[in-house]
């Protein structure tokens, strides 16, 4: 039994980080649906920005469009629906079949929104209405002004996945966000089953002190800082607060795990993915990690709902000076202008592709 399959009977799903329109056409993502246990996928900006700079299979499509008049935003936002709503209807049998809870593919609204809720507000309604697919989520950062957007979101019906989390006050601030939006539509009488999960990204914190802390302590602060995150995950779904709501007939949010492909050579490729078994979770993996765990991954153990030894570990990040809290602000600033970046480069060559063949 491949790898992705023993996590799958676990109890935790396998997500594709990553979406091209050479994946839909080659066969290779049905291949991964049907052999690899994939059940969902995720997207972000810096996705988009590879897999068009990275060959020609959108050139036609982006001539097309251009010559309807259509540029920038607009235009990207079309190809990225094309290829998105083609996922959702690869996985709609598994979003089917399991009542909404797996299956999904998700849209990021522009990075350039990070710092403006109506703005977010606004552009995550009409993504959503635009998709027209049950199993599609639109991305939301946990930044100060994305907590408010994600809580009318989650009001107004639409499915969320909060990204660019990166520590259980970011985690807790989204849930609770979750959970207020959920608690307005019951007391509005609206269904209060609308569905999210929220993304712990977990590697960046190692590549972010990798030269700065012993060779003893590598690659051990993003694993403990998932274990704890788990344990406030696990905390919540047992709490009166979210038992009240799933008596009223809501689901739970699901947390995420990403950025888990390994970034340091001298460690296992398959590191994070092995440590982050647990039920009631999802685990996104790039391409290149997803194959190498199918190939020679091991399920050892689930992660410990009490947290494990991730308050000792973190102890002995604090005394060669490295403060999680401080560090988790600084990563997630990071990861907003890196997705804008990323941004900004899609536009440029989405335009520049246009310049070269006029």
């Amino acid at each position: 039994m491949k790898a992705t399959q023993q996590l799958h009977d676990l109890g935790q799903s396998v997500w594709l980080d990553n979406i091209t329109r050479e994946l839909l056409t080659s066969g290779t993502l049905h291949h991964y649906i049907s052999e690899l246990s994939v059940t969902g996928l995720t997207s972000n900006p810096t996705i988009f920005d590879k897999a068009i700079k990275g060959g020609d299979f959108y050139d036609a499509a982006i001539d097309q469009k251009t010559a309807e008049g259509k540029s920038g935003e607009a235009l990207f936002f079309e190809l990225a629906l094309e290829d998105l709503t083609q996922a959702a209807d690869l996985l709609r049998p598994i979003h089917d079949a399991t009542g909404g809870m797996d299956g999904w593919v998700s849209l990021e609204v522009s990075p350039l929104l990070a710092d403006d809720t109506d703005g977010t507000i606004k552009a995550a309604a009409a993504l959503q209405g635009r998709a027209q697919r049950p199993n599609l989520f639109i991305k939301i950062p946990g930044t100060r002004a994305g907590i408010p957007a994600i809580e009318e979101s989650i009001f107004a019906g639409v499915p969320v996945n909060v990204t660019l989390l990166f520590s259980c006050e970011h985690y807790m601030a989204a849930a609770k966000a979750y959970m207020r939006g959920i608690e307005r539509r019951i007391a509005a009488g609206l269904d209060p089953k609308v569905f999210s999960v929220a993304s712990i990204f977990v590697s960046r914190w190692d590549t972010a002190i990798k030269d700065k802390t012993p060779q003893v302590l590598h690659n051990r602060l993003g694993i403990a800082i998932a274990n704890r995150v788990y344990k406030c995950y696990r905390e919540l779904l047992a709490s009166p607060r979210w038992q009240k709501l799933v008596e009223a007939g809501a689901r739970p949010q699901r947390l995420l795990w990403g950025s888990t492909g390994s970034k340091d050579p001298d460690a296992s490729d398959t590191l994070y993915i092995e440590a982050l078994v647990a039920p009631d979770t999802i685990n996104t993996m790039p391409d290149k990690t997803l194959l190498a765990f199918a190939e020679h991954g091991e399920v050892k153990t689930t992660m410990p709902s009490d947290g494990g030894d991730a308050e000792a570990v973190l102890a002995a990040f604090a005394r060669v000076n490295v403060d999680d809290v401080v560090l988790a602000a600084k990563l997630q600033r990071e990861g907003v202008q890196s997705f804008a970046e990323s941004w900004n480069e899609l536009m440029d060559c989405i335009a520049a592709k246009n310049t070269v063949r006029k």
